[in-house]
């Protein structure tokens, strides 16, 4: 379900989510001027970690919760690099709530709870197993490298 979208990278390039297929994914949407912003650095660390076992980190920037992520796709990039040295995927700025919501963030919400649901604030966390299957949903403030979070990758890993 989640594979069939293709999606702008944050440099414009189309990127088709199915070449994602085969590995374990964790999907986020993302903010640079959030409370938990610092949780980028807990991302990267968790990509270094498991990246060379088939573990991705799909990034989506929005601005759906208090004009959190004002910037343009340049200035996100710029700033997941600099600030966070930021090399898992980052994709161009989408909607993840109310009408304007992207398709891809209105199939992952209308899974059945506890899956599913509104996606509460910036960083929340979908973990997807290697055929795309969401297997579980993490609340934002739970931070990446969290024992909830790692032993449920390495279980999918």
């Amino acid at each position: 379900m989640v594979l069939q979208f293709t999606m702008p990278r944050i440099d414009g390039t189309e990127e088709p989510l199915e070449r994602y297929r085969g590995r374990v994914l964790m999907l986020v949407n993302v903010a640079s001027k959030c409370g938990l912003t610092p949780q980028y650095a807990a991302l990267q660390s968790l990509y270094e970690k498991y990246r060379h076992r088939g573990f991705e980190i799909l990034a989506f920037p929005a601005n759906d919760f208090m004009g959190q992520e004002p910037g343009t796709n340049e200035e996100i990039a710029q700033f997941c690099e600099a600030t966070y040295g930021v090399t898992f995927p980052l994709f161009a700025k989408i909607s993840v709530k109310g009408e304007s919501m992207h398709p891809l963030y209105r199939a992952l919400t209308s899974l059945p709870e506890p899956l599913g649901g509104e996606v509460l604030w910036n960083f929340q966390k979908y973990l997807l197993d290697r055929e795309g299957n969401v297997i579980a949903k993490f609340d934002p403030r739970t931070p990446p490298d969290a024992p909830e979070v790692t032993e449920a990758i390495e279980r999918l890993l």
